[in-house]
């Protein structure tokens, strides 16, 4: 089993749209995947079309009231589980501040996973963040997790945008070469609730998810199976 994270102390740079897309083309791969969406606006929950709700909330799931398993739900897509946002997830650090070992939900996410993925708006200040986001990973003790860091909601008019993407995977081995395109297609998502890559597998934007996936898949040494549902991502 590996498991992937999605993360970025900046709201609104696709976070959500990647952890989707990439969800998908691992289980349309044949991967059996599970996507956890611990972020209360729920997002990732609406775009699979499941209800955000978990019956006892996030201290039921912390503190083992509520079995994990009941409260996964199925989507649309073979292979493809889903842990469906619940409003109380925006208590989990306190939830978490009253357990035996205490920590930060971002901080036990990071030690959880095998592979950060660390979506960045090509600016100067993102690339900043992304500088601290790989400080603050090699400062943790114990487990430490990859990163691979992509540009994201590249703006192709844009001379700075085009200027950061080609020089980042250039000069840094945790950036990835594909860069996700700025397109309302991906903005349709909300309207179709369905990953880009189910409802315009064709497109430019599902294009751009396939060869992230296709970098993730790699990193993490993954073997996709001859049939559906062989393995775990």
């Amino acid at each position: 089993m590996k498991i992937v994270a999605t993360y970025n102390i900046k709201g609104g740079v696709g976070k959500t749209a990647a952890a989707v897309n990439l969800s998908h083309l691992a289980a349309r791969d044949g991967l059996r995947v599970l996507l956890a969406d611990l972020d209360p606006q729920a997002a990732a929950t609406f775009l699979f079309r499941v209800r955000p709700r978990v019956k006892g909330g996030g201290n039921a799931l912390i503190r083992g009231s509520r079995d994990l398993d009941r409260a996964i739900k199925g989507t649309d897509f073979d292979g493809l589980d889903l842990l469906p946002a619940d409003f109380t997830f925006r208590n989990l650090d306190l939830i978490l501040d009253t357990t035996k070992k205490p920590t930060l939900l971002s901080e036990a996410v990071l030690y959880a996973a095998d592979l950060v993925l660390a979506p960045i708006i090509p600016t100067t200040l993102s690339v900043r963040t992304l500088d601290q986001l790989t400080e603050f990973i090699g400062g943790l003790d114990g487990h430490r997790p990859a990163v691979l860091a992509f540009c994201s909601m590249i703006d192709r008019r844009k001379r700075l945008h085009n200027e950061i993407a080609e020089r980042l995977p250039a000069e840094r081995d945790d950036v990835a070469a594909t860069a996700i395109p700025a397109l309302s297609l991906i903005e349709r998502m909300a309207v179709q609730r369905s990953p880009v890559t189910a409802f315009a597998p064709r497109s430019a934007a599902s294009r751009g998810y396939a060869g992230l996936w296709a970098e993730v898949r790699d990193r993490l040494c993954l073997t996709v199976p001859a049939q559906p549902g062989h393995g775990r991502a």
